[in-house]
């Protein structure tokens, strides 16, 4: 079975990519959202309150927005939190996969290249859109300013420096066209 990463910055249309190939039948594991769940149970729960306190649980549910205030402008204490949850998704994705039994599987995740988790991958595909489009979304799914959301950007590798690590590439800029791709590519993956 073929190990496709998707990724792609904040805005860039990864996830819309991945529910059109979820569509088509394939097999998808959303890696943001299965860290999100992960953080809310055990062991990750308890090592996030070791390393960052008690009062970042609410009834039991981590307040990822204090969280955030927490780790995303100190390095040491965004790569602890990255070293509790990233070994926890990576555990979570190889028991999802022992149970697909398609020709091909997509991981969406943000961060490949960041982490340097390219190589536990047969092939990369990266969606791209223009910074203004991706700003646009974010702060219109988010409710953010755009000084957030260039925020955010910045802690993320640029598109330009992604692009050459990357097999294939989708430009997300208009629903239709990004459909035709997403189906030519799925026809490209099926022959591999």
């Amino acid at each position: 079975m073929l190990k496709v990463g998707l990724t792609g910055g904040i805005g860039s249309g990864k996830t819309t990519v991945a529910r059109i190939f979820e569509s088509l039948g394939v097999p998808v594991y959303y890696a943001d959202d299965r860290a999100r769940l992960l953080q809310n149970q055990e062991p990750v729960r308890s090592q996030i309150i070791d390393a960052f306190g008690k009062h970042l649980y609410v009834n039991d549910e981590l307040q990822r927005p204090a969280l955030a205030q927490v780790v995303f402008n100190d390095s040491d204490k965004l790569a602890t939190l990255n070293g509790i949850v990233h070994p926890a998704v990576q555990l979570d994705f190889n028991k999802w996969l022992g149970q697909q039994s398609s020709p091909y599987i997509l991981k969406e995740a943000a961060i490949i290249f960041e982490i340097g988790s390219q190589d536990q991958y047969d092939r990369i595909i990266l969606v791209t859109a223009p910074e203004a489009t991706r700003i646009d979304r974010v702060t219109q799914r988010d409710g953010v300013e755009t000084n957030a959301v260039l925020a955010r950007m910045s802690k993320q590798m640029s598109d330009q420096e992604k692009r050459p690590l990357a097999d294939y590439l989708i430009v997300n800029t208009n629903l239709e066209d990004t459909q035709q791709d997403v189906l030519a590519l799925h026809e490209t993956l099926l022959r591999l």
